[in-house]
């Protein structure tokens, strides 16, 4: 059994796709590769269009996907090797993607799905929240409460959109199939019912309460937990905390978009922190024991006798833990020798005279070895 290929290669897109690559390189693939459009080689072409489609399942997820960056194929296989919710996932969004075409050339019959679209009521929009917080408060990670105005399933008539007692019935528009099918020549093109919005039941005695829309909009506080070790730009998913779907389908997700203020002198890269400390002449000379402000209090760092300006200090462990609890970055603190600007006669004096013993030869520098056959070799 040959091994599973990479799903980035798949569909030919770079580790670093945006959604929009991803679906528009998706929906090249699965045209071209579409078995009504392969006739002569339509076992080839069917294999193949599932090896795309199931790239995109799992690329189009963002927890999916990074489970797959991190782990690969075993970060999202279930037991039978096939990405969990596949169906479910990818069937969604062929809406979105083809349009008419998901039904014109029958995406359904591939996977045995057959030709009959998702019924029931629609699923509720998922919801952005952007929060920020401060450095250390990513550093640390923290829990938090936040207020969001969403639509939720109402209290009344749960979710139903029907008054107490009454029962709806079946939408006369489309017979409670949830959708309407038109013919167009030689094709038959399914879109969700406007009339029932794919719930197949129609309302005749409304919820007073939410006239009949089986939802109210409501202010939500959510308890939300923040790791140690968060980004700036990082996307927090919190499942079934979106808007609640009409007429009692299922809500959506909630995405906390985090923003990371900046620190007053304290540089972010990766899970290491960088910094600068002055220190004068006198110091850089003799060497001196100087305090280094870090996450978790105060550090000493020994400065050697000699220290040459920009010389940089490392100190392990005292940078940011790894989102994924794998450990922590280091400290890297730049020495920054501070050359006096004004000096009155008596410091010049002072000077001069350190000037009469340590005295350098200003001839320029033979480049280094590495400098030589970089230019070499371009």
């Amino acid at each position: 059994m040959s091994a599973k290929r990479d799903y980035y290669e798949i569909l030919g897109v770079g580790r670093d796709a945006e959604d929009q690559e991803l679906k528009s390189a998706y929906r090249k693939l699965a045209l071209q590769y579409h078995p009504d459009r392969n006739p002569n080689s339509k076992d080839e072409a069917t294999e193949r269009f599932k090896e795309i489609t199931e790239a995109y399942s799992v690329l189009a997820d963002p927890q999916k996907r990074a489970a797959y960056d991190r782990f690969g194929h075993a970060g999202v296989s279930g037991a039978s090797g096939v990405p969990p919710d596949f169906s479910s996932t990818i069937f969604a969004d062929f809406g979105d993607i083809f349009g008419a075409f998901g039904d014109l050339f029958g995406f359904g019959d591939i996977f045995g799905q057959g030709r009959a679209r998702r019924r029931g009521p629609e699923r509720g929009a998922d919801l952005r929240y952007d929060l920020e917080i401060a450095f250390e408060e990513a550093a640390t990670g923290l829990e938090t409460k936040i207020k969001i105005p969403r639509m939720e399933t109402c209290s009344e008539c749960g979710g139903r959109g029907a008054r107490k007692g009454s029962q709806p019935v079946t939408c006369p528009a489309c017979g409670g199939r949830g959708q309407i099918r038109t013919q167009q020549g030689f094709f038959t093109l399914s879109q969700t019912c406007p009339q029932c919005r794919g719930a197949g039941q129609a309302i005749r005695e409304p919820c007073p309460t939410c006239h009949g829309e089986g939802r109210r909009r409501e202010e939500r506080v959510l308890g939300i937990k923040i790791p140690a070790g968060v980004e700036d730009g990082m996307r927090l998913r919190v499942s079934g905390e979106g808007e609640a779907g009409a007429q009692g389908g299922p809500a959506g997700d909630l995405y906390v978009v985090l923003r990371v203020r900046k620190h007053a002198f304290f540089e972010r890269q990766g899970n290491d922190l960088h910094c600068t400390i002055p220190i004068s002449i006198t110091q850089a000379i003799l060497g001196t024991e100087i305090k280094v402000p870090t996450l978790n209090g105060v550090e000493k760092l020994q400065i050697p006798e000699g220290t040459q300006p920009d010389t940089l200090f490392r100190l392990r462990g005292l940078g940011l833990p790894n989102v994924e609890r794998r450990g922590r970055g280091d400290l890297y603190v730049k020495a920054q020798v501070v050359i006096p600007a004004h000096l009155n006669r008596e410091q010049r004096r002072m000077v001069e005279a350190l000037g009469s013993f340590a005295r350098v030869d200003n001839s320029p520098l033979k480049r280094r070895v590495s400098e030589n056959a970089k230019d070499s070799f371009g």
